[in-house]
């Protein structure tokens, strides 16, 4: 959305949104920075600590949503387990390794000397093969010995249990990286978020764009001092080099036309599952296109239960033109309630100034032309200017919208204390002057639920205020 220097007339949502953030969240389509700044050509893959799970300071686990993918077929997918380079080694070495005794850390007692025979670069190597073997059922220790376990990669298998052997590879690979997977501390501390970007980029991203992506991170995310970053952006690109042909080894990079690494079909799908256990909203293409035809009102509504992920909301954008999916989800709101608002106003704030027309349209409706002349102001348009009294009743509507959606914190427990200042309390506090039907529902909501004594207080106190007029 973009971002304007004019403010006169604009409603300053920091307060109430930081306090919808406590509350649970109004709908909106969460994006990390870097997945933003990827699409616009090249120009770096920042942020990228809200997309992993990073220990440093500020690392988030905030649910993302990522672009439609087209998987692979199956049978062809499961295919290509049996040739990825990792696979079929992990195999050897448990061919090589048969019936053997086992260090008491369950290791073979002579790592150097068993890589060297089977001409793995190292002991590292091998130890990575060795997890894999062991906790995919290759090799199964009991007793201080080593044996053949119950489960042999080959083409008998049906396709659907060679992918979830893929999926347990590749777990046992992303754990890694908390013990130095790639040789590059950073790295493996952003691995995560730089698969996901990849993953949000199927043409693959440029070596360069990657290391100022990390670099950027790290800066950010980690707290790194200038001294840090210098001889880290010296030491990076090759880093970033051994790293990607490692995971290309491990079945999860290869390199585009163009020369650009890219997730293969099979990292795709490894990377989509790790995506959904970590509950971000990884859909594929077949799933959101169901979507795209839905008429305004039908895909509020699946918004509103909860059936329509943000990535279907893109999907039903990208098949109108703003003018005229603007048009039909202003038809959709008018004469709504506050949910239905709500997820409306969240879907319009994804349009630019092309849909001033139908926007302005909606000044003419009572229940959203504040919204609308919010949108038109912060996208510096000509509005109507909004009083004191119709930014509180925006703040009303907003809060009462979760409501409406069973967004309702009930039962949820504590929250995260808000610091709530004078701008908060008076805020609630001219909520019980507004004209609007779910003003006490709010307010009893804020009183009942609000982890600051005080925010509660105050909204008791003005919720019995409107129940007295």
């Amino acid at each position: 959305m973009a971002k304007s220097g004019n403010t006169g007339n604009v409603f300053d949502l920091g307060e109430l949104r930081r306090l919808v953030d406590e509350l649970g969240a109004a709908p909106r389509e969460v994006r990390a920075a870097l997945l933003d700044e990827a699409v616009a050509g090249d120009a770096g893959a920042t942020g990228a600590g809200e997309a992993g799970e990073c220990d440093c300071p500020g690392c988030g686990a905030e649910a993302l949503s990522f672009p439609p993918v087209d998987l692979a077929p199956a049978d062809e997918l499961a295919r290509a387990v049996l040739a990825v380079p990792l696979v079929r080694d992990a195999a050897r070495l448990a061919a090589w390794t048969g019936t053997r005794a086992v260090t008491s850390e369950h290791l073979l007692p002579d790592p150097a000397g068993a890589a060297a025979e089977l001409g793995l670069p190292g002991p590292g190597r091998l130890h990575l093969l060795w997890v894999v073997a062991v906790n995919t059922g290759m090799l199964r220790i009991s007793r201080g010995t080593a044996a053949p376990g119950p489960f042999t990669p080959d083409g008998s298998l049906p396709p659907q249990a060679l992918l979830e052997f893929w999926d347990g590879v590749v777990m046992d690979v992303l754990d890694r990286a908390d013990e130095s997977l790639t040789g590059s501390a950073v790295i493996d501390e952003h691995l995560a978020e730089m698969l996901a970007t990849l993953y949000a980029m199927s043409d693959g991203l440029a070596p360069a764009t990657l290391v100022k992506g990390i670099l950027q991170s790290h800066e950010v995310a980690c707290e790194a001092r200038p001294a840090q970053m210098r001889l880290l952006a010296a030491s990076l690109p090759g880093e970033l080099a051994a790293a990607l042909d490692l995971l290309g080894y491990c079945g999860l990079i290869e390199w585009s036309p163009a020369g650009r690494p890219r997730l293969t079909p099979l990292g795709v799908w490894a990377v989509r599952q790790d995506l959904i256990r970590e509950g971000h909203d990884a859909p594929t293409g077949a799933e959101v296109a169901v979507f795209a035809g839905l008429e305004a009102g039908e895909l509020v509504e699946a918004v509103t239960e909860g059936s329509a992920a943000p990535s279907a909301v893109t999907v039903w954008l990208e098949s109108r033109t703003p003018e005229a999916a603007a048009r039909a989800l202003v038809a959709a709101a008018a004469g709504g309630d506050a949910g239905r608002r709500g997820v409306v106003n969240t879907i319009l704030e994804e349009l630019g100034p092309e849909a001033e027309a139908p926007v302005r349209e909606a000044l003419a409706e009572p229940s959203l032309w504040r919204y609308a002349a919010s949108w038109l102001h912060i996208r510096d348009l000509p509005a109507p200017a909004l009083t004191p009294a119709d930014n509180t009743w925006i703040a009303v509507d907003t809060l009462a919208s979760l409501i409406r959606r069973g967004k309702a914190p009930e039962g949820l427990g504590e929250f995260a204390a808000l610091q709530p200042g004078e701008d908060l309390m008076r805020m609630v506090e001219e909520m019980a002057l507004v004209d609007h039907p779910d003003a006490v529902a709010v307010l009893d909501m804020l009183g009942a639920h609000h982890a600051d004594a005080a925010v509660a207080k105050a909204a008791r106190k003005a919720a019995m205020k409107v129940r007295s007029r």
